[in-house]
């Protein structure tokens, strides 16, 4: 029995200097990334919301339509502005043709070139534009509402994702302390083990309870770096950018009292103040008056124009002088005597007209008028485009009042939440009180051999759950009445 004792203290102690090792590996790779946090540039809360807002892909995505409905809103109001158009065309004809300034046909080359300008204007049209530019002008306003809603979710986003890496950290610390908590006992346990005052057993159970720790060290250090990464992502950064996160004294983050954050009276003001709230608004009542001018188009419209052409042909021929003569055109007898009968005019010469003279002055063409278009039927293209207007408004009605209730029940859920999570804190804090007080005295019996390995470990790990939960009910409540402040205040403080 002696040299099995013997055999099992030479394992214990060999699996005493294997974890040895296993802490000096671990401190040895634990060191460059202890280094490198200090070198990593440090984010608060406040840093990390501003950097977002400035970042963020949704953010970005939001501004982007709103500058889309200003152009829309700036096409609108052009619409009050007259048109104005010019064209011109040039060419060469050969063969048989039509001489584009006699509409004769020709079988001469013709060079030929033409020139117009156009203008319209709508005179009336039952107020069609005039809805129209509103509508807009109203879709603009409530796109930049959209940006400010988009801002305020990355703002709650990044405050929930700061939040978890806080905690993770904080979860991380305390494994970290388990393991020094476990490494301590044992290394004392292994002198009294040595001293023969405590059985073998007691040191094989702290080596496997530091593997453990160990263990769970990995998973919190993990835990946090998958947190710090969906951080990260709000911020659009990439995750190989030096990141570390201020460390806040949790005991000073600014909290308000939970009375002040009556459901009732939070639903009411964020109704209010709420970004989603005016968008919803925004876009019904954009949607009613592009309903009106739906409607405008059943109706008849008046508008005026005007143009100006020219046009010049090389062939064209034009006066440019004559000669006189003399045409003798009969001649009468009056006793014996011839008498002749003449006629005297004028022989035209032409010739070809120059381009100025065509363009400018023979072929210079102007035009004024009135046009008056009255639908009568197109296929029902306006009616159902009225109607569908109709409905959109209703539509966007529905979606109000369902962004309403959904509005009413997240914050009575925040605020369940929240009373709950205070009252889950203190609970917590008195369990991790009274079982740091129950390790204290299993320590004290385990140290004067009165309690075996196996119970202190059920005490030392009854300790490490109560401190985790402890500290995740803090961070949880804190997050919990935080999000009530946010549809108080529509922001958020740490």
């Amino acid at each position: 029995m002696a040299k099995k004792g013997q055999l099992f203290l030479v394992k214990v102690q060999n699996a005493s200097k294997y974890m040895s090792k296993l802490k000096l590996v671990v401190v040895f790779m634990m060191a460059p990334m202890l280094i490198f946090a200090q070198q990593n540039d440090i984010w608060d809360l406040q840093r990390c919301v501003t950097y977002a807002l400035d970042n963020n892909i949704s953010v970005k995505q939001s501004d982007i339509q709103a500058r889309l409905d200003a152009l829309s809103l700036k096409q609108a109001k052009s619409g009050q502005i007259p048109t104005l158009n010019f064209n011109t065309q040039g060419g060469y004809n050969f063969g048989r043709s039509v001489d584009p300034t006699t509409n004769q046909f020709t079988t001469n080359r013709v060079l030929f070139q033409s020139y117009g300008l156009q203008t319209g204007v709508t005179l009336f049209n039952f107020f069609k534009l005039q809805n129209d530019i509103k509508s807009k002008k109203i879709e603009s306003e409530s796109s930049q509402q959209d940006i400010n809603r988009a801002k305020s979710d990355v703002t709650l986003n990044v405050a929930a994702a700061y939040l978890q890496y806080l905690l993770a950290k904080e979860q991380v610390n305390i494994a970290k302390g388990q393991i020094e908590l476990t490494t301590n006992q044992l290394e004392l346990t292994k002198k009294q083990v040595a001293a023969g005052a405590l059985p073998e057993l007691n040191a094989a159970q702290l080596s496997a309870q530091l593997a453990t720790d160990s263990s769970t060290y990995i998973t919190n250090q993990t835990t946090m770096e998958q947190n710090k990464l969906q951080l990260l992502a709000l911020l659009n950064l990439s995750a190989d950018t030096p990141f570390e996160v201020s460390l806040p004294d949790v005991d000073k983050i600014p909290l308000e009292p939970l009375s002040e954050l009556e459901p009732g009276a939070l639903y009411q003001n964020a109704l209010n103040t709420q970004y989603q709230q005016k968008v919803d608004s925004l876009k019904i009542l954009a949607a009613q008056y592009a309903a009106k001018s739906a409607r405008a188009s059943m109706y008849p419209s008046l508008s005026a124009f005007g143009s100006v052409g020219s046009n010049y042909a090389s062939s064209y021929m034009t006066q440019s002088g004559s000669f006189p003569y003399t045409d003798t055109i009969g001649s009468v007898n009056i006793n014996g005597q011839n008498y002749y009968t003449t006629a005297q005019g004028q022989i035209p010469v032409y010739s070809k007209a120059g381009y100025g003279k065509q363009i400018f002055d023979i072929n210079l063409s102007q035009a004024v008028g009135l046009t008056l278009n009255i639908p009568i039927f197109n296929n029902r293209q306006s009616k159902t485009a009225w109607e569908q207007a109709k409905l959109n408004v209703t539509n966007l009605e529905l979606q109000q009042e369902q962004n309403k209730q959904t509005l009413q029940q997240d914050i009575y859920k925040a605020y369940t939440n929240a009373k709950s999570g205070i009252e889950k804190f203190n609970a917590n804090s008195k369990g991790a009180s009274y079982a740091q007080y129950a390790y204290h005295l299993a320590e004290l019996r385990y140290d004067n051999g009165m309690l075996s390995a196996s119970d202190y470990l059920v005490q030392q790990n009854n300790l490490y759950t109560a401190k985790i939960n402890q500290v995740a009910a803090r961070y949880e409540y804190i997050f919990r009445l935080k999000v009530l402040e946010f549809y108080k205040f529509n922001h958020i403080n740490l």
